[in-house]
């Protein structure tokens, strides 16, 4: 009897062995608190709602999957060049609107394993949500929605995933919004006077907030991811919007 298969499996476990040695575990959650969490999200808790309208974009290199993010392309920072530079991970493809039902089918944490199986060129060290459509057909690709690396317990894990999903049906907030600014909020649009809530809807989570008083009035300055992107709100409302410099609101 040959024993070159026997060999060559040996060899092919070695190969997968070293390289699962060679990419260190990217998340410090306990195995069985990861375990529970992917339970109870893609069983119980699965149906949920986009508390955000989304861009569905190529995930990086990954052909087989595509990526579901509030950001623009050039706005995403999950993966970087040689030098330092994110890269884009494709133009937007389409928009998934605020409200949208998905289901939670599984969530990924990036042990060194599951690193190994991923493709190199994707955002493979961070947590991965995969998502499927209300209605899509079996075969569309899996919506992956990326969340940060440093997630290490569960109650960290759903705060930051409530930022872009909700457990109740958004309609009637949708709904009780004025036509032209539940448009936009499907659009990925802004329109002056939005409140702060459907700015969030339209245009996602900022990186940072920055705070301040004049008077009477309250002041907010949102940043979004890579500084191109920037909202003023005044007591609550959309006052301005600049995208690289440049004014957004007529």
């Amino acid at each position: 009897m040959s024993l070159v298969p026997h060999r060559l499996s040996s060899l092919s476990v070695l190969l997968l062995a070293a390289l699962g040695a060679g990419c260190a575990s990217q998340t410090r959650m306990p195995p069985e608190a990861r375990t529970a969490l992917n339970q109870s999200l893609s069983g119980p808790e699965a149906e949920q709602y986009l508390r955000v309208s989304s861009n569905v974009t190529p995930l990086f290199g990954d052909a087989s999957k595509r990526l579901l993010t509030p950001y623009a392309p050039e706005d995403v920072r999950l993966l970087d060049d040689t030098k330092g530079n994110p890269i884009n991970p494709g133009a937007v493809e389409r928009v998934l609107p605020a409200g949208t039902k998905v289901r939670i089918t599984r969530v990924e944490f990036p042990t060194s394993w599951v690193i190994t199986e991923r493709v190199l060129y994707s955002p493979r060290d961070w947590p991965w949500v995969y998502l499927t459509e209300a209605g899509a057909p079996p075969s569309a690709p899996p919506l992956i929605l990326v969340l940060p690396p440093n997630l290490d317990r569960p109650e960290d894990f759903r705060a930051e995933l409530e930022k872009y999903l909700s457990a109740r049906d958004l309609k009637p907030t949708l709904d009780a919004l004025p036509p032209a600014v539940r448009e936009a909020v499907r659009e990925k649009r802004l329109v002056a006077n939005m409140t702060a809530d459907a700015v969030r809807m339209a245009w996602g989570p900022p990186e940072t907030v920055r705070r301040s008083l004049e008077g009477a009035s309250r002041h907010e300055e949102w940043t979004y991811p890579g500084g191109r992107r920037r909202v003023f709100l005044t007591d609550g409302r959309l006052a301005r919007a600049e995208e690289a410099g440049a004014p957004l609101l007529p």
